[in-house]
């Protein structure tokens, strides 16, 4: 194993010793055991998805969403598990702009 290899191992163990990534998995694993909620998460975050990455913004879109989900958002499995997501997808983020910019990528 080469010195990168190292250090990318290492960096995902770094990674997995984070609180907020031991929360996602434990967020994760708490919505796994519902199979049916699990399957609607998955289309919420696929339209949700859809909508951010839409060529133009369409507010009403938008806002008939979030009308449609704002119940399902209250439910505590899913509002714990979408947080902790973010939070990590966060934590990747600001990860990986620390790495493209110390490495001067353009």
């Amino acid at each position: 194993m080469n010195e990168l290899n190292r250090a990318v191992a290492a960096y995902i163990t770094a990674i997995k010793s984070t609180e907020i990534y031991q929360n996602y998995v434990r967020e994760r694993d708490k919505v796994k055991q519902y199979p049916e909620l699990k399957a609607q998460i998955d289309d919420f975050r696929r339209r949700n998805f859809e909508l951010q990455t839409a060529p133009d913004t369409d507010f009403m879109k938008i806002d008939l969403f979030e009308q449609e989900y704002e119940d399902f958002r209250e439910n505590p499995l899913v509002d714990e598990f979408l947080a902790a997501e973010l939070a990590f997808c966060r934590m990747m983020q600001k990860a990986n702009t620390q790495i493209t910019e110390a490495v001067e990528f353009e």
